[in-house]
């Protein structure tokens, strides 16, 4: 949604500028796990309550994120928080998760890589996988693993818009697509 992305856009940059004299890869972490729990329905629905306050979405938020995660909040990402919510700009949370985290990748030139496997792959896989895409990729990968048993074997590697798919589902649609031309 280009109007998101609009929104996102200055809280974002303005994020880096914080981050910029501290651990930014940790405030993207921290800034995630609010957006994760920003983004949820329910949650949501509670925080667009009239008569629900901005002190009470900040509690419920930072409750949630910190049963989640087990970890406190900093001081950058508390403020920030408030000023999320003080602003209405909850439902652009995740945006600028998202644009905050490209922000730091560029900075520290490291792309997000997400591994699809149709089965459940160990750390020894994973590095492996991960070291042959970022030689393929020439660039510093960090991952992501999600297991989609509709790809039957087999991984798909998503790095931004490149897609390298190598399942055995990609690999009988190419064989269908022959055998129908």
């Amino acid at each position: 949604m280009a109007e998101l992305a609009t929104i996102a856009r200055p809280y974002a940059e303005a994020l880096m500028k914080v981050a910029a004299t501290g651990d930014a890869a940790g405030l993207a972490a921290e800034i995630r796990a609010l957006a994760d729990v920003a983004a949820d329905p329910q949650v949501r629905q509670i925080a667009d309550h009239p008569k629900v306050d901005a002190k009470q979405v900040f509690d419920l938020l930072t409750g949630v994120a910190s049963a989640q995660t087990g970890a406190s909040r900093s001081d950058a990402a508390t403020n920030f928080l408030r000023t999320v919510i003080d602003n209405g700009r909850l439902s652009a949370l995740p945006e600028i998760a998202t644009q905050f985290q490209a922000l730091v990748d560029a900075r520290t030139g490291v792309s997000q890589a997400t591994i699809e496997s149709a089965f459940p792959i160990d750390a020894s896989q994973v590095a492996e996988v991960k070291q042959a895409m970022e030689r393929r990729f020439g660039r510093k990968l960090e991952t992501n693993v999600v297991v989609v048993p509709e790809l039957i074997g087999g991984v798909r590697v998503i790095v931004g818009d490149e897609v390298l798919d190598t399942s055995i589902r990609a690999r009988l649609e190419q064989m269908k697509a022959a055998l129908t031309a």
